[in-house]
């Protein structure tokens, strides 16, 4: 995967307490392997604690407040889960507002697992077909999204897959997403919503 995206940047938005932390590190190494530069994205400054499940696990400094930055500012967007940190980005309209706007500007975007709850808040998952953690699927298909149980999922520029097993397909394809760059379907899906 080295050099695929040599240069691009990408955001990691996530809560500033509640992320599951494998579905932040794996995919930040899997970028920073293919030679683009991660930041990380919180609505506060400080530090993002991460958790195993339900246990507290390691915190990570964030770069940026959501308040900072623009989609313009980036190539491409992950979202990672666990249950309270989409719960609480879906809560915070400037995060709603910054990942809307990678939809709006046609970026690619990758969320696992119960991300989606922040897309859907998003108004982004219409006539959009994806995936998640299996709870999530009557909240999709209510935001007029097709909920699929598939490893991972590509739908013009956005990537899902649903818990950390599925994080090697979820990997590989968000890379291939941030390569390709834009996606006029992303855009398109948007401004129909």
């Amino acid at each position: 995967m080295a050099d695929e995206i040599q240069g691009r940047r990408i955001a990691f938005l996530m809560a500033n307490e509640g992320v599951e932390q494998i579905e932040l590190t794996r995919p930040w190494e899997a970028v920073k392997e293919a030679g683009a530069e991660p930041e990380l994205i919180a609505p506060e400054g400080g530090e993002v604690q991460a958790f195993n499940h339900l246990d507290k696990a390691d915190s990570f400094p964030v770069n940026k407040t959501v308040e900072q930055v623009s989609a313009d500012d980036y190539d491409g967007l992950v979202l990672p889960g666990g249950v309270a940190n989409p719960d609480a980005l879906r809560t915070r309209e400037s995060a709603v507002r910054f990942v809307r706007s990678f939809f709006e500007a046609g970026k690619p975007v990758a969320a696992i697992c119960h991300a989606p709850w922040t897309l859907v808040e998003a108004d982004v998952v219409g006539n959009r077909t994806l995936t998640s953690w299996p709870s999530l699927q009557t909240d999709i298909r209510n935001a007029g999204g097709n909920w699929v149980d598939e490893e991972v999922r590509v739908d013009g520029g956005l990537v899902t897959s649903r818990k950390p097993d599925d994080l090697d397909a979820f990997c590989a394809k968000a890379i291939e997403e941030f390569a390709e760059g834009r996606h006029e379907r992303q855009r398109e899906a948007t401004i129909a919503s």
